[in-house]
């Protein structure tokens, strides 16, 4: 048996502007834009460098005033997503140009080098590039 996380849910204000930012910002790629109803869309969104097997994004957009609430916060302020890069120095001047707010670092631990920074939404992320 082969078991993988497929997609994690991400709930959004808005799809298009959810989409607008990770593609441009966090260079994320659009996989798939499905309108199910007039209101509702399947978007799956993932790194550019994930195979088939990688985890990807589904925006959710807040479909009530209780779901607004938690967008930026679903994980009570922790860092919720991890970001694996192989060129840490590019993808932090990346965030650097498109005014990403850093929250701390970058900083060198025992596993690699590290930085925290927050999304559109307020959500915290690590972005990692490991020694191994």
């Amino acid at each position: 048996m082969n078991n993988h996380i497929g997609q994690i849910s991400l709930l959004v204000r808005d799809y298009d502007e959810a989409i607008e930012y990770y593609t441009r910002v966090l260079a994320f790629k659009l996989i798939e834009d499905t309108e199910l109803s007039k209101s509702k869309r399947w978007v799956v969104i993932g790194p550019d460098g994930d195979g088939p097997k990688g985890s990807n994004l589904l925006l959710a957009q807040a479909a009530s005033e209780s779901q607004l609430k938690q967008v930026g916060f679903q994980t009570g302020g922790r860092v919720f997503l991890f970001l694996y890069t192989t060129d840490f120095d590019q993808f932090y001047q990346h965030l650097i140009t498109h005014e990403v707010e850093i929250i701390n670092g970058p900083r060198i631990e025992s596993y690699g080098k590290v930085l925290v920074f927050k999304d559109l939404y307020g959500n915290l992320w690590d972005l990692i590039h490991r020694n191994y």
